[in-house]
């Protein structure tokens, strides 16, 4: 199995940067979601995991780290979400940690919660220290 690996980019449209290891099965995104079609982006990254499941691997984390994303990645994201709860509820160990910034910026943390809440999956939650622009 490859590792599925997609570079971000902030041109029309804005792209996180996906790490999916099949060896470790460690796997982030982050940066900044505002796609032409989430559906599709999102649909892509599910298939990875439900194959990675399907390659006998009992365990995957999924780190995200998203400062900003648009409504229609919002549902692509809760969808790929629940195709994790899918895996989750079949026995195999999914973690996913839901990293954001400092709670001056409550609005990232609560987009999470309500992720855990409409997935049911159990997200946990990491704040970080946001670094300052030069």
């Amino acid at each position: 199995m490859q590792n599925l690996i997609i570079e971000g980019s902030r041109d029309t449209y804005f792209t996180p940067h996906v790490k999916l290891n099949a060896e470790t099965g460690i796997c982030s995104i982050t940066g900044e979601s505002y796609l032409e079609e989430p559906f599709e982006f999102y649909e892509k990254i599910s298939a990875w995991f439900s194959d990675f499941f399907a390659e006998g691997n009992k365990s995957l984390q999924l780190d995200l780290k998203l400062t900003y994303f648009n409504t229609s990645s919002s549902r692509a994201i809760l969808e790929m979400l629940r195709v994790l709860k899918g895996h989750g509820d079949e026995g195999k160990g999914v973690t996913v940690n839901w990293h954001y910034p400092d709670p001056d910026d409550e609005e990232v943390l609560m987009e999470g919660e309500d992720f855990m809440e409409e997935s049911g999956l159990e997200i946990n939650m990491i704040e970080y220290e946001m670094e300052e622009e030069m």
